[in-house]
């Protein structure tokens, strides 16, 4: 095996040979165009195509699906290396919820089949999926769901809405929660099918955030076809397989931080809006203080992501710490996005105009769009019902079903 040192050497190498220098530090505009577009052209596309050739899209995913069969250690220092030199992986923007979520889902419960059908798409940038799992009456307490698939013969037809969904109108493929046997109890007879979005049975209409540009949407399935053999899992036991896609989905979701190239140090952020005092520290006494303590949580949310990282290295199951992480990285970020607007005053309430630089604009957005984290990927208040269940063992306390 190439040990570490080696590892990174050849990453160095790879990346001067393959990055476009004229992409260099545009980690923002990069990720941007990758999550609203599928066509890319020029240094973009090129780079998609050589992230996709090496199977860094998913880089520990098998060779076999797509990826470059990478143990955690070196997918680590394959991203350091990336942020050295300015370079982003767009790949799991461009697939939507497929890296993420979709790929590891079906990496654990597809048959070859399945695997060898959706994972290279995935994996190289080229496929974008959307998962159809709320639904108008059906969001946190997910299986009250109504949305209904019927065996027809070689497919299922699929009847009902979902809400929420991102990315809806820009995927090809969405992976649906429905029900499918009405007799069960609520958490049976759920099933998970995978189905083409490209059918004039789905229709998608964009839900505008008062954030502004939004990934949701409203999707409606009026008799759509999921083919038989696109059943991930065994039928009526779709729910065993969504609270594995769910886990996927936290542990995606457990930093607190941008990736991509190094940007200013959020105390000195604060210095250049608020001034400093004769011995150089921040001009606002009290500001200073909740500075510091905000800094102190994400130091530790960090190391915290970190150690969990290590003690699960070599395990296939995501644990329900990933429930611990969602939360605080959620607070993180939230309360970062308060400060930022507060210590940047009038300057952090602007949407429009030439008063206002990129940052600032940028930063009300964020604030803005931040506080659905506290609702998406499973509520603040339900992740802390898997905690107080899973983690500290307390009796379960919501109505079975």
């Amino acid at each position: 095996m190439v040990n570490a040192t080696e590892f990174r050497s050849a990453v160095k190498g790879w990346l001067e040979e393959n990055f476009p220098l004229a992409l260099k530090g545009q980690t923002a505009m990069l990720l941007e165009l990758a999550s609203v577009q599928n066509n890319l052209e020029g240094d973009i596309l090129l780079w998609r195509q050589n992230l996709a050739q090496a199977g860094y899209g998913a880089p520990t995913w098998p060779k076999a699906y797509g990826g470059a069969g990478l143990t955690h250690p070196q997918a680590k220092i394959l991203a350091e290396e990336m942020k050295r030199v300015g370079a982003f992986n767009l790949i799991p923007a461009l697939a939507g919820m497929g890296v993420t979520m979709v790929g590891p889902t079906v990496l654990e419960y597809g048959t070859d089949d399945q695997k060898a059908r959706h994972l290279p798409g995935i994996a190289s940038g080229t496929i974008r999926w959307c998962l159809g799992l709320s639904e108008p009456s059906a969001g946190s307490d997910l299986a009250s769901l109504t949305t209904k698939a019927v065996a027809d013969g070689d497919n299922w037809l699929l009847n009902g809405q979902k809400t929420w969904t991102s990315g809806a109108d820009i995927s090809q493929w969405c992976g649906a929660l429905v029900r499918t046997d009405s007799s069960a109890k609520k958490r049976d007879g759920i099933s998970f099918l995978m189905l083409p979005m490209d059918q004039a049975e789905i229709k998608t209409r964009p839900i505008k955030l008062i954030a502004g540009a939004s990934p949701f949407c409203e999707t409606f399935f009026d008799d759509a076809k999921a083919s038989k053999d696109d059943l991930l899992g065994k039928p009526n036991e779709g729910w065993s397989v969504i609270k594995r896609l769910l886990q996927h989905e936290r542990q995606s979701q457990t930093s607190a931080s941008r990736t991509g190239s190094a940007r200013e140090a959020f105390q000195d952020t604060a210095k250049r809006y608020v001034g400093v005092d004769a011995q150089g520290r921040l001009d606002d006494a009290d500001l200073r203080i909740r500075l510091a303590n905000h800094l102190m949580d994400a130091t530790a949310h960090s190391l915290t992501v970190r150690r969990i990282r290590e003690e699960a290295r070599g395990k296939v199951e995501v644990s329900a710490a990933a429930s611990i992480l969602k939360n605080t990285a959620t607070q993180v970020a939230q309360i970062k996005s308060e400060l930022t607007l507060e210590l940047m005053g009038y300057q952090g309430l602007g949407w429009q105009g030439d008063s206002f630089n990129e940052e600032e604009l940028d930063n009300v957005r964020s604030w803005l769009s931040g506080k659905a984290m506290s609702i998406y990927g499973g509520s603040y208040e339900v992740q802390k019902n898997i905690i107080s269940k899973n983690i500290l063992g307390l009796p379960e306390n919501t109505q079975k079903g």
